[in-house]
């Protein structure tokens, strides 16, 4: 089926273009959304006529797209899922979630707005495109995790919290006792401990005198 493109379709054309689809891409989504019309010779002299008025209405609209989209880009908010210790999310996270969190954030956008490339199924960051005019994006970060506090330390670290983290659940090595002790202190230690085996060299002959003479008086 051939229709008329009446703003830029992705990966189709521009407003204006005459391209060949599917019929049923054509009924089931260009043509309800007004995005385009059938391409009959009615419908050609009408969109020629209309041109200049289609063009004008659509650089308003891309305008006005663009100034919310140089204050929403880079947006950062916060979803809430419960997940396992492996970061897996029971579910995942879809366009009317984001769209819900973006509103919250004070931005009106629709779920079909939102462009999700790929099922978000993990604890972390993600990024999604939110088209606000078929010329205009911007970018919106997700930050998903289990708890708000979470999400907190999340940012914090710029990564996903997954498990026990090891470093810091671990408990500190307690450091040795040298390491306590200034210098000085250190040094009278290891002379005090040396005198005290010199002592203990010096007891040992007597000793053995004392035994000696202890033998000749039972002789």
């Amino acid at each position: 089926m051939e229709v008329i493109l009446l703003e830029r379709v992705e990966r189709l054309g521009q407003m204006g273009d005459v391209v060949k689809v599917k019929p049923g891409y054509a009924r089931n989504f260009l043509l309800p959304q007004k995005k385009a019309m059938r391409a009959t010779k009615a419908n050609l002299s009408h969109f020629e006529g209309q041109r200049q008025q289609l063009e004008a209405d659509n650089l308003q609209r891309r305008d006005e797209a663009q100034s919310v989209a140089d204050r929403l880009d880079g947006l950062k908010v916060i979803v809430i899922r419960s997940a396992g210790e492996s970061g897996q999310l029971y579910g995942s996270v879809n366009g009317r979630d984001i769209a819900e969190a973006v509103t919250e954030a004070g931005f009106t956008i629709e779920r079909q707005q939102v462009v999700v490339e790929r099922p978000v199924k993990a604890l972390g960051f993600h990024e999604f495109k939110i088209r606000l005019h078929p010329e205009v994006e911007a970018i919106v970060t997700a930050n998903v995790a289990r708890s708000v506090e979470e999400a907190e330390t999340q940012d914090r670290l710029g990564r996903a919290v997954v498990g026990h983290d090891e470093e810091e659940d671990q408990p500190a090595e307690a450091p040795d006792v040298a390491e306590l002790l200034e210098p000085e202190a250190l040094e009278a230690m290891e002379d005090e401990a040396g005198e005290e085996e010199a002592v203990q060299d010096d007891a040992s002959p007597s000793e053995s005198a004392d035994d000696e003479s202890e033998e000749a008086k039972s002789e």
